[in-house]
């Protein structure tokens, strides 16, 4: 921090009110790089310039050129105030969940008749199925559904079909496409499924036991060691989720520990008395950790996570602010079983972080390291944000292209886009030309925040490309690639005036450069893979080239199965398509 900084903000904090608000922390280039909240802005802004700090928060203030703040009427008011801003200019110092994805639920539906499913992405304001969860382990919960599925006979097409299908001759399904169904028979078992996913498995495991015991005296042993490992599993899960307590409603256990500017957060999830499951997070942090930990609470149930009854937090958190902003009882007890559990929660992040402390901290003293090379090395001022770009396709036609964003070296998944590619592409390169085109045209249009670097997954051509389609918008960003040996092993880096630079292969710059290679191919190859392994009709048509979402519901009404599209003729296809269309459709279905 320059002198002529240090005294423009030391004359600016003259004029900071000792009131509650939100204050916003700016960089040489005026982008907001952290927002806080104080219940006395004057205190708490000053902070950062008076006194020694550490780490991440060394990093912060020596960024720092400028500060804002807005005052507000209550604490409540600028936490708000707080949430909002960090959600609009997703501040580099402040954290933020590590990826979009949420833990799954099982939901009993709420139809005429139910089936048991695997959900994600709950809207808690609309859905009104039972819901059970949230499951950290994944795989848990599908052996649950599974199980479940395998032993109550419930409806298991997503649409009644016209016929009875193997599920019902096998004795899985009732039949409900066509056959009387015994109301009081399927409300039975619903109570039943009720009961077991609520952790009493009684009913559950004497239906094994008694399938088991059928099966092993018409000696089918395979049926019944695959009945004794279900029995088993059902065994491991309760003794792992039992705890010695009197409510059985669902709330959520915060626990969290902070030292060397590293902040651990441990949730525990019980429901109906059980407990489900855990979750963890490490961060490096700025503030306190009792204001980060609400922050981290406020978000992590904005990312789907269904609120439960109460949420309970140790002594030291805002429990009315947290409370008022998420309209949910928040607890802290100062004794009791849950006082216990609170304590419990704390113990787990302190041993986690412990546990980690070594490694995370070189982990990102190498990431800082390899920032810095990239940077000398590429003459850039500022490295920041990384777009990294990849195609893929299907037999060689029909491309789609990736894009994933590396903040600090670190990836944003919530920042990845997939491209279908919308030309008749033959090569990469026209793939990659399209990408790009679209990417920058829509960040030139609607003012999105462009990378301090371009990456591509190429040499010299690639990056010809990549400046082409840049130069077109008169944007100013670099552009580098990652070329490949004889070998088909990436050892070169190539800048955008087309310099090679030889990396060696145990510098961290190679390997974080590598991770990020190794990402955004294996993001564009999902596209296909996830294709190909749902296998839907839609999903298909949504990789076909000239097929937007008109042409695709009008294919759908048609001809509603694959096997019907791959045996229509052309003139039967230009009913709904174009003849050019129509024909790289066809070429489109012969490669399925």
């Amino acid at each position: 921090m320059t002198e002529d900084v240090k005294n423009h903000i030391k004359e600016k904090l003259k004029l900071v009110p000792k009131l509650p608000g939100s204050y916003q922390m700016k960089n040489k280039d005026g982008v907001i790089i952290y927002v806080g909240k104080a219940k006395n802005l004057f205190n708490r802004v000053k902070s950062y310039f008076t006194g020694t700090v550490t780490g991440k928060t060394a990093m912060l203030v020596n960024d720092i050129v400028d500060f804002e703040y807005i005052v507000t009427s209550s604490e409540l008011e600028s936490l708000i105030l707080e949430i909002t801003l960090i959600k609009k200019y997703n501040p580099k110092y402040n954290i933020l969940l590590k990826d979009d994805k949420s833990y799954p639920y099982i939901e009993l539906t709420n139809e005429k008749y139910p089936r048991l499913r695997i959900v994600r992405n709950i809207n808690r304001k609309k859905h009104k199925s039972r819901l059970f969860g949230p499951y950290p382990n994944v795989t848990a919960a599908r052996k649950t559904v599974n199980m479940i599925n395998r032993i109550y006979p419930l409806r298991k097409c997503e649409t009644l079909k016209k016929e009875v299908c193997l599920y019902y001759h096998i004795g899985e399904c009732l039949g409900y496409c066509q056959k009387e169904i015994d109301l009081e028979k399927q409300n039975q078992m619903m109570e039943e499924i009720i009961s077991f996913l609520k952790g009493n498995s009684e009913q559950v495991v004497s239906k094994l036991k008694e399938e088991m015991q059928k099966a092993s005296d018409n000696l089918n042993f395979e049926k019944a060691l695959e009945l004794k490992e279900m029995l088993k599993d059902i065994d491991i899960t309760l003794a792992k989720q039992k705890i010695d307590l009197n409510k059985n409603y669902n709330f959520d256990v915060f626990g969290f520990y902070q030292d060397h500017n590293y902040l651990s957060i441990v949730t525990f999830y019980i429901r109906e008395g059980l407990l489900f499951g855990k979750h963890s997070d490490i961060f490096t942090t700025v503030e306190e950790g009792s204001e980060e930990l609400i922050r981290y609470i406020i978000e992590f149930y904005e990312k789907n996570n269904l609120l439960p009854k109460e949420i309970v937090v140790p002594e030291t958190i805002e429990k009315e602010i947290l409370s008022d902003y998420l309209n949910v009882k928040v607890i802290s007890p100062s004794r009791g079983d849950i006082k216990k559990l609170i304590t419990l929660a704390c113990e787990n992040a302190k041993i986690l972080l412990e546990e980690k402390y070594e490694t995370i901290k070189i982990d990102e003293e190498n990431r800082l390291a390899a920032q810095e090379e990239l940077k000398k090395l590429l003459h850039l001022e500022k490295l920041e944000r990384i777009e990294a770009f990849d195609n893929s396709h299907l037999f060689g036609t029909f491309y789609v292209g990736g894009m994933v964003v590396f903040d600090n070296f670190l990836p944003n998944k919530n920042e990845y886009r997939k491209f279908k590619i919308e030309t008749d592409a033959k090569d990469d390169l026209s793939a990659m030309r399209e990408v790009l085109y679209r990417r920058y045209y829509k960040v030139l249009m609607e003012e999105i925040k462009a990378p301090d670097l371009i990456l591509v997954d190429g040499g010299e051509l690639q990056i010809t490309v990549a400046k082409e389609i840049i130069d077109s918008f008169n944007l100013s960003i670099p552009i580098c690639g990652l070329k490949k040996n004889d070998k088909h092993q990436t050892n070169m880096l190539v800048n955008e005036n087309l310099e090679s630079i030889p990396m060696a292969k145990d510098s961290n710059l190679f390997l974080f450069l590598n991770r990020i290679q190794d990402e955004v191919h294996n993001y564009a190859i999902s596209y296909h893979r996830n294709i190909k392994q749902k296998g839907t009709l839609a999903s298909l048509l949504d990789m076909a080239p000239g097929i937007g979402e008109v042409r695709r519901k009008e294919l759908l009404k048609k001809f509603g199965s694959l096997k019907k599209l791959k045996e229509a003729t052309l003139e039967e296809l230009e009913t709904v398509l174009t003849h050019d269309v129509a024909l790289k459709f066809m070429e489109y279905l012969k490669n399925l």
